[in-house]
């Protein structure tokens, strides 16, 4: 038995996760700003590649390394 939304369809991962997020925010809404402060100073990989598929994530890894590779032979 699965989490049913409101349109009787099983809901994704992305949005469990966004729910229980939102959830959670409510009921502490002190340990919600620590944690925005923390997140805004130290950035989230979840957040940022949490939208994207895996053609798009697997571009970025890929964007990284060549960049890595060619910082290293050029410095």
């Amino acid at each position: 038995m699965g989490v049913f939304s409101i349109n009787n369809r099983r809901e994704t991962p992305e949005e469990k996760r966004e729910r229980l997020r939102q959830e959670e925010l409510k009921q502490s809404s002190t340990g919600a700003l620590k944690d925005g402060f923390d997140r805004g100073e130290n950035g989230n990989l979840a957040d940022s590649v949490g939208g994207l598929g895996w053609k798009e994530t697997g571009i970025l890894i890929i964007v990284l390394i060549v960049g890595y590779v060619l910082y290293e032979l050029l410095f």
